[in-house]
């Protein structure tokens, strides 16, 4: 017969080798991640999407029992009146089973790009996703710079001819510490 003392040890040991070795790890109280931790609170976006300027409020805070970061991007109110508006809800999480990180993004432009998730891998400071959405692969890195506190987001997607071509540049700054 097998002791509940060491049934008990050997589920421990199979649920830990199960945790990434990395920075990022699931535990009992939701996803720990020290870069992402570093995108949470309340962002100035700056920059430009497809050639026009954008200016942002971003504001990304964990939920769902810290299992995912919400990123919440909205038009500022600030931007000049001829500023198309824009309002997305990101869902930024890790999978551990996959080893990757999974982008879930909802925006005004519906359902049908809402479908595709993005999957992501960690490079040092940078976060690298893929979307394959059903007009082409489509690519948005989030980079951190420490040293500022600040954050660099490019996306960038593929032509017909197959060519990467710069769909947005911005850079996030923090408002408040």
């Amino acid at each position: 017969m097998i002791k509940p003392s060491f049934l008990l040890a050997l589920l421990a040991a199979l649920f830990s080798a199960l945790v990434p070795t990395s920075s990022s790890a699931q535990t009992a109280g939701g996803w720990r991640d020290d870069l992402v931790e570093h995108l949470a609170g309340a962002w100035k976006l700056e920059g430009e999407v497809v050639g026009h300027a954008a200016h942002h409020d971003v504001n990304a805070e964990w939920v769902l029992n810290h299992e995912f970061l919400y990123i919440h991007e909205t038009t500022s109110a600030a931007a000049p009146r001829s500023e198309h508006r824009y309002e997305a809800s990101w869902f930024l999480g890790y999978d551990p089973l996959s080893e990757r990180y999974v982008l879930h993004l909802l925006d005004v432009f519906g359902v049908r790009f809402s479908e595709t998730l993005g999957h992501g891998v960690r490079e040092g400071n940078e976060l690298r996703f893929v979307f394959e959405y059903p007009d082409g692969p489509f690519r948005t890195n989030l980079r951190w710079s420490p040293e500022d506190d600040a954050w660099q987001w490019a996306m960038q997607q593929k032509d017909k001819k197959g060519k990467w071509t710069k769909f947005a540049d911005l850079k996030l700054t923090r408002l408040q510490h």
